[in-house]
Order: C-alpha cells, then sequence, then structure tokens
C-alpha cells in the first residue's frame, strides 16, 4: 500500500479507536504500525550481537567468512564463486535491514486468504471487539489481548457466554493499534488482515514493555484465534480431521475425475476442525500439514548456528543452511494451504478439486466463495489476487514444480514481484541470525561455575556442544523418547521430491523465461540426519536445539509439555517435590492462562519424579492428548537417583538460565569444541 492510500485509513481506525478510547474514558497516545518498531523500543540495543559479519556470503548453506571472502574476491576464480550466478548471497546490513522489515510487517499476500477466505476477522472476535479491547488498555501494553465477548457463542461444541473474556495471547506494544505481527490493509471498502513472523517469534515484555525480538510468544493461542474464524476449515490440513470422512453436503462440485460429485458437509467439517483447534494449548502451531493434529510450540528465532531448523530438522539444506527454507515454509505453505493443492494426492490421499472445494466452499467473500457445480481449481484462478500463480499467496514456482525437494518443500517460494529470488526470505534469514536473548543479571558467578561443572559431568555437552550448545544432530524418536507423532509428521512429503535446485539469487520476479538454474547441496547434512527429519525408512526424529534464552522459552520440549508454575514445586528434605498438583505441565500452567516459571520447568527437566507428576497431570488432560502433548522423553536425569544433590540441580538450573547472549560462565567442553 503506498503511503498515499495510507494515510486515510490511518486517519480512519484512529478516529475510530480514539472513538472507543473517549467513550470509554482514556486519553491515549496511539501510533498506526506503517514500519518495524523503533530500535529503541526493544532490547536488541542492549544485546550483545552474534557472531554474523557484514561483509560475510552464504553460498547455498555455505558460509563464508568476511575474512575468507576478502580474499576470494582477490582472484577471478575467487570472485567467480561469491557470484551470485554461483548462488551466494553477501551480507550486508542493507540486507539485515531488509529482513527485520520483512520480518514484522511482510505477509507475502496472506491478508487475502487470512480474511477473505478463513473470515479470521470475520467472527465474535473481529476488528470491532479487538479495537474495542485495545482501546481500553489505554495506551499501555499488554502479552495477552484479552478480548469481551458480546454475545453467546459455540465453538467446537464449546459454549463462550457473553461477557467473558477470550484470551489470545497477542501481544500489544505501548500506544501500538494493532496487535504485534499483524498487518491492516485497506482496498476500497475492504479491510483485510495479514500475519507477519513476529506474531509467533516476538514478544512484550511483561514487565518492562519492551519488545523481546526473536522471543517466541509462548502464550498466542492460534488455534482459538483459527477457530473463532468464520470458515476455519480451511485450515483442516493442520489438524486431524479429513474431511473425506465426513458425510456429504449439498454443495455440488466438479471432482479431479471431471465429474459432478458432493463435497463433505461445509458445518460438519468446520465443528470438526473447531472442537481440534480449541484444544491447542496456547503457544503451539501445527505446522506439518500432514492432517494429523500434533501441533508443537512456537520455536525462538535465536537461529545462528543453530542449523537444522524446524523441531525435526526438516530445513537443513539451501541458503542460511536451510533457515530460508524454515522462512519459506511459514509463508509459502502454513499461511496458505492453497499452496497445498498439487501435492495433496500423494501426501493426503485427497484429491486436488476436493482439497480445494473443501477450502473454498464455505469462504468468507464471495469472489473466493466455491459456487454449485464448479471446478475449484479453475473457480480460484478467477478470483486469485495474484494471476499466473498456483496459490493465493505472493509465491514463485521453483524448478520441477509441481514436484517439492528437500529446500523447496511444496516447490513454491515466497516472493514478492520486483524482488529477485530468495531475497526477502535470505533476508529474513540474516537478520534472525543477528538475533540473542537479553542479558540475564548474574549475581553469583561462583554458583554458575559449579553449573556448568555439573553440565560437563552430566554429559550434557555430548549434545549440546559448542557455543551454541547444540551438535546439529537430529535424533531418534525410539531414542529420546518424547511424544513421537510429531517426529514422523513429514514422512509422506518425500513421494513428492526430486533434487533441489534454485534460480540464482539475482533472478528477478517476475521469473523470465528459460531462468538459469543451480543445484542446491545436499551434503552440508548427513544422509541419516535428513532421513530421520523425514522418517524416511525409520520414525523419525527431533534436533538437537540450541539452550540459548532459555529464561525466555519456557515450557520446554516440542511439545512444551514441560512446564510448571512458580508455586507448583517446592524444597522438601534432600529434593524438590511437588507442592501444588494443579500447577504442573503444561495442564496445569498455560492451558489454565498461567505462564510456566523457567526455573521450576527446568527443574521438572531434569528431575525424574517432578516431571513423572508433569506427565501424567498431561495426559489426564483430554485436550492435551487430542493434541497428543505429554511432555514426555528426554531422561537425561540430574537428581538424587542419578547422583545429583538438590543444590548440583539448583546450580545447574541457574547456569542454564544464565545462557544469554554473551554467558557469563561457558563449560571447558562447550569452549573446546566452540574454538
Amino acid at each position: 500500500m503506498s503511503m498515499k492510500a495510507l494515510v486515510p485509513f490511518r486517519l480512519a481506525i484512529v478516529t475510530i479507536v480514539l472513538l472507543i478510547a473517549v467513550g470509554l474514558g482514556y486519553a491515549i497516545e496511539l501510533s498506526f504500525p506503517v514500519r518495524a518498531p523503533k530500535l529503541e523500543n526493544t532490547y536488541t540495543p542492549l544485546i550483545q550481537k552474534t557472531p554474523q559479519e557484514v561483509g560475510s556470503f552464504d553460498v547455498l548453506g555455505n558460509a563464508i567468512s568476511k575474512k575468507e571472502a576478502a580474499k576470494l574476491l582477490q582472484t577471478p576464480e575467487g570472485r567467480i564463486s561469491l557470484a551470485p550466478e554461483n548462488g551466494a548471497v553477501e551480507i550486508t546490513q542493507e540486507l539485515i535491514d531488509l529482513g527485520r522489515d520483512a520480518f514484522y510487517r511482510e505477509t507475502f499476500g496472506n491478508e487475502y486468504f487470512f480474511t477473505d477466505v478463513l473470515g479470521v476477522i470475520d467472527g465474535k472476535l473481529n476488528l470491532i471487539t479487538i479495537g474495542k479491547a485495545i482501546a481500553a488498555l489505554g495506551g499501555k501494553h499488554t502479552t495477552n489481548l484479552q478480548v469481551p465477548l458480546d454475545e453467546d457463542v459455540t465453538i467446537g461444541g464449546r459454549l463462550f457466554r457473553a461477557g467473558s473474556v477470550v484470551n489470545t495471547g497477542l501481544d500489544v506494544p505501548a500506544g501500538s493499534l494493532i496487535p504485534l505481527g499483524m498487518q491492516t490493509f485497506k482496498q476500497g471498502a475492504k479491510i483485510r488482515v495479514g500475519i507477519t513472523c513476529a506474531a509467533c517469534h516476538a514478544a512484550v515484555d511483561q514487565d518492562t514493555g519492551r519488545i523481546l525480538e526473536g522471543a517466541p510468544n509462548n502464550d498466542l493461542d492460534t488455534g482459538l484465534l483459527q477457530a473463532f474464524a468464520t470458515n476455519s476449515a480451511a485450515m483442516f490440513r493442520q489438524t486431524g480431521v479429513n474431511p473425506t470422512k465426513i458425510p456429504l453436503g449439498n454443495r455440488t462440485y466438479i471432482n479431479a475425475a471431471g465429474q459432478t460429485a458432493k463435497l463433505p458437509d461445509a458445518k460438519a467439517v468446520e465443528d470438526a476442525v473447531d472442537a481440534q483447534l480449541v484444544s491447542w494449548a496456547p503457544g503451539n502451531f501445527d505446522s506439518s500439514g500432514d492432517n494429523h493434529n500434533n501441533p508443537s510450540q512456537n520455536p525462538s528465532s535465536y537461529t545462528f548456528d543453530s542449523y537444522p531448523y524446524g523441531w525435526s530438522g526438516f530445513a537443513s539444506v539451501g541458503w542460511f543452511h536451510g533457515l530460508s527454507t524454515l522462512n519459506n515454509n511459514v509463508h509459502a505453505t502454513n499461511s496458505d494451504p492453497t499452496t497445498g493443492s498439487y501435492a495433496s494426492q500423494p501426501i493426503l490421499g485427497i484429491d486436488k478439486e476436493t482439497y480445494l472445494g473443501v477450502i473454498l466452499q464455505n469462504a468468507v467473500d464471495r469472489r473466493f466463495r466455491l459456487p454449485d457445480g464448479a471446478k475449484p481449481s479453475e473457480f480460484l484462478v478467477k478470483g486469485d489476487p495474484t494471476p499466473g500463480n498456483p496459490a493465493m499467496n505472493e509465491v514463485i514456482k521453483m524448478p520441477g514444480y509441481p514436484r517439492g525437494s528437500i529446500f523447496i518443500v511444496d516447490g513454491l517460494m515466497a516472493n514478492s514481484p520486483g524482488y529477485p529470488v530468495g531475497q526477502q526470505i535470505n533476508a529474513m534469514s540474516a537478520y534472525q541470525n543477528t538475533l540473542a536473548p537479553p542479558p540475564i543479571e548474574t549475581r553469583d558467578s561462583t554458583a554458575l561455575q559449579r553449573g556448568a561443572a555439573v553440565f560437563e559431568k552430566a554429559n550434557c555437552a555430548q549434545c549440546h556442544s559448542g557455543r551454541y550448545f547444540t551438535n546439529h544432530s537430529v535424533i531418534a524418536a525410539s531414542e529420546i523418547k518424547s511424544q513421537p507423532s510429531r517426529a514422523a509428521a513429514l514422512k509422506q512429503f518425500p513421494k513428492t521430491f526430486i533434487s533441489p535446485e534454485t534460480y540464482p539469487p539475482n533472478t528477478p520476479v517476475p521469473i523470465p523465461p528459460d531462468p538459469p538454474v543451480l543445484a542446491v547441496p545436499i551434503d552440508l547434512t548427513s544422509q541419516s540426519d535428513r532421513d530421520l527429519a523425514y522418517a524416511v525408512g525409520n520414525e523419525g526424529g527431533y534436533k538437537v536445539p540450541n539452550l540459548i534464552g532459555l529464561a525466555v522459552t519456557a515450557p520446554y520440549l516440542h511439545d512444551g509439555g514441560v512446564a510448571a508454575s512458580e508455586d507448583a514445586i517446592e524444597s522438601s528434605g534432600n529434593r524438590f517435590v511437588v507442592s501444588n498438583p494443579d500447577h504442573m505441565g503444561m495442564a496445569g500452567t498455560l492451558m489454565q492462562g498461567i505462564l510456566p516459571d523457567p526455573a521450576a520447568s527446568l527443574r521438572v527437566l531434569v528431575d525424574r519424579d517432578l516431571r513423572q507428576a508433569a506427565v501424567n497431570a498431561n495426559r489426564k488432560n483430554r485436550d492435551l492428548q487430542t493434541d497428543e502433548i505429554d511432555g514426555s522423553g528426554h531422561e537425561y536425569w540430574i537428581d538424587p537417583q542419578a547422583g545429583f544433590t538438590t543444590q548440583e540441580q539448583t546450580d545447574l538450573i541457574q547456569f542454564l538460565l544464565s545462557i544469554d547472549d554473551d554467558p557469563a560462565i561457558l563449560p571447558k567442553s562447550v569452549l573446546s569444541t566452540a574454538k
């Protein structure tokens, strides 16, 4: 949207919100987020940046240091190796700045899907109710926008009564008109809402109001927000609802065989999808798209030297060692399910026309609502906001499309017209690789040294090695013993894969005829790790995550099941015991609107008795069992049974919490492997 077009829209929204505010008796100074937040309103100026160097290069995942690049640029052969035609991307401040802007503001056009198809602001949570809730803040920040309901509503079989409050988990910075990570667009009388990276991967600090860039929004209730949409059936792929198992309705369509058939009953699909979405734990989202209900935690964006990416390590090759693949998966797949239509048959067993028909039959806007008797793919083309592309979002077809690859899973790269190939997702990668958690005040360095010694004694560095505390491996689910469903979520995807290829990063978009094509090397990651990430010939696995920012990333493990409130446990004799069982696990914290305490949750992670109490609490919760969340696995104990004292356990926890942007203490084994 041009600035000229934005001005009257901004004034209109400001006027509406101010009128609401005045009616509620507030005097507010508000700003419209036409750009990324000012740095002085974040923790970033206080943070020691990562070692990523301006002047370094990334050549399809191979990192070239600034010093090495300077040497290579002295020779013709070296200049060729660092040329865009060879797949090289230079890390510049301009690229990082573009990445930050995109992180906060780039939707790749997903506002069309979220608003016109999903109906995310067409239900009882809408611009009016959300606007009132923001106005009621009086210009103050919040980490959980609470939206009162004006009338009774039943969602997924659950009654939400008028006057009750919906805990959205949306973060709103002080003085902002809209939540963090949300963008609004106006076209004529139409207002659309899109989502950016910042909705899930940035958070407002509850105490100071500063923005934690890269921290996960660990109470964002994405399931509930989608369930309140009027066509949440469009997200069926992210749940366990198979629409072909739902009784047929009256809407006819032309299926993939060219026959007139009936689509599954729209209301029945909606109710079934809603029932699973409302079960999702806050801070979790199902990004796998395998038509199984297995949401996992929103990860942090503290990504430097933390490859492979994704909980299973599926993003492991290509630019930034797979980080650009992860960023692409968010914007080309998770925010626009229409991208998956060409692979729906081999992956889900649902033909393309049925897949699209279910998504479109109850779309909010008539432009996208499937008429009776139409062929869904042909109908979508007529209203497609990105003509010529096989999806609603701004994407480009990669070489070999409609086949995907380990580099671009669905064969479509998120890319706005006017930006060269990969520039936006690569810029976001370069920006994310600068991020680090805020500094932790060191009060007792002696205790941290003792904790580091326990870390070594317990052999934690066998997996959590190096400066960023990861050996970059994928561990088999049978070995780590965590809840296994998410590990095998991508098992069907390799059916559609071909050898990964890309266009050079200086290729203009739209793509010209007969562009050059580059092979994407896959030897950055071992074959065994790639097979585990996609459950090829095995049950799948989970990557070894880094340990950066544990103080701001609770709860723990991929499913978030390792959690406890501060009052859930207490010291008794020679160990800690459960003092409040109702506040154990995900069941006793985020499912009750209680933020997990990092120190207590880490103690649950390393103490087998406390962990069992958390697992038991999670397994008694019907919603968490629907979501396959229990907090089991990672059975590496630092407790009395393993020969550790309570003091050693406490020292280890304090050490783990101290791993920030520039840790005061590092174990000797970590220092040796970091060299």
